[in-house]
């Protein structure tokens, strides 16, 4: 399967989740479009990244990781979305270091914000576009334009719940309370899976 070659046009807030984002991902050649909800701290990662101008004050947990691999000779090659099951993302970071190309399972946000510091081009496939991908204008994230913001941010909203609905994510309609409790019984039982799973829905709702 040939991929795709995408760029990050920009992030907004999305009022359909408390503390979430929406990261659009654009095709080079193309208008498509790719929204990936992802939180709050990873959108201000993948913003300090994009901005050259903006400096934490210290090391953000991607600007660590990327200088532990360079100390090490570890380069990221590329990013590749190859997945989206139930309105989740998957992505693969590929390194490289003395010839050698390791394949790392990663959250699509961290991928990006590891993409975006080592300059790594991002990737995905045609069936992934087709599937999640919208059509927007190219009008979206520029502040002068506030009529076409709002109405963008509405399409990326009803976008970004309809892929959240479609989520066989069990635990969607616990409290924050029943969540802490299962998430601890979870990694009690070394069941890390099923934490995973609790700890997206508690990420959401934060």
């Amino acid at each position: 399967m040939n991929l795709i070659e995408l760029f990050v046009q920009g992030i907004s807030y999305t009022h359909t989740q408390n503390s979430a984002y929406a990261l659009l991902l654009s095709t080079v050649k193309t208008n498509r479009k790719l929204p990936i909800i992802i939180g709050a701290f990873e959108a201000q990662s993948i913003a300090l990244a994009m901005e050259k101008d903006l400096v934490a004050s210290r090391p953000l947990t991607h600007d660590l990781f990327k200088n532990f691999a360079e100390s090490f000779s570890i380069n990221v090659e590329k990013v590749i979305i190859h997945k989206l099951i139930d309105g989740v993302f998957y992505a693969n970071v590929v390194c490289e270091s003395f010839e050698r190309q390791v394949i790392l399972d990663a959250r699509t946000s961290d991928a990006i914000a590891l993409a975006l510091r080592f300059k790594a081009p991002i990737f995905t496939y045609a069936h992934i576009l087709e599937k999640a991908g919208i059509t927007l204008d190219e009008t979206e994230f520029m502040e002068d334009e506030n009529e076409s913001i709002d109405e963008i941010n509405k399409e990326i909203d009803d976008i970004l719940d309809n892929l959240s609905n479609k989520s066989t994510n069990p635990y969607a309609n616990y409290s924050i309370e029943q969540l802490n409790e299962l998430i601890e019984k979870a990694i009690l039982d070394e069941n890390y899976d099923e934490a995973a799973k609790i700890q997206e829905v508690i990420n959401q709702k934060k």
